[in-house]
């Protein structure tokens, strides 16, 4: 145990370390690694904006080279997925506010949409476009 970066003591549980670490029960190991680099890999999410192709021509809604949403043509999935502290029920409320009372005629006018403040639109007013 002298030449290993893991400095225990020499006590049970120090061989059991040793043991588990050892080359004949990292086999063993194997399939529980591959289980959680897995269920990892499906927490993270990627973007919609990165997983895009390069050659794919951008949405109307969201410009790939600058990261903004029209909030004026965006649909809910796109709002929620761009807009900081917006999730899918935000989104679906800025949609149904814009198809009530029309375009937004500027950024401000979000706060008017049920459970946008003016923390969550100061968050996104560099990513908010109206064209």
């Amino acid at each position: 145990m002298t030449n290993s970066l893991l400095r225990i003591p020499n006590t049970r549980t120090a061989l059991a370390v040793r043991d588990m670490l050892s080359f004949r029960h990292r086999a063993a190991l194997a399939p529980l690694v591959a289980a959680l680099l897995l269920a990892a890999g499906m927490l993270l999410r990627i973007s919609p904006v990165l997983a895009e192709e390069p050659n794919a021509p951008a949405t109307p809604a969201v410009s790939a080279a600058a990261m903004q949403v029209n909030i004026n043509t965006a649909d809910a999935q796109t709002l929620a997925a761009n807009l900081k502290g917006v999730g899918e029920s935000r989104a679906a409320e800025i949609v149904r506010y814009r198809e009530a009372y029309g375009p937004f005629s500027s950024a401000e006018e979000l706060v008017e949409v049920k459970g946008i403040g003016s923390s969550t639109l100061d968050m996104n007013r560099d990513v908010i476009t109206l064209e």
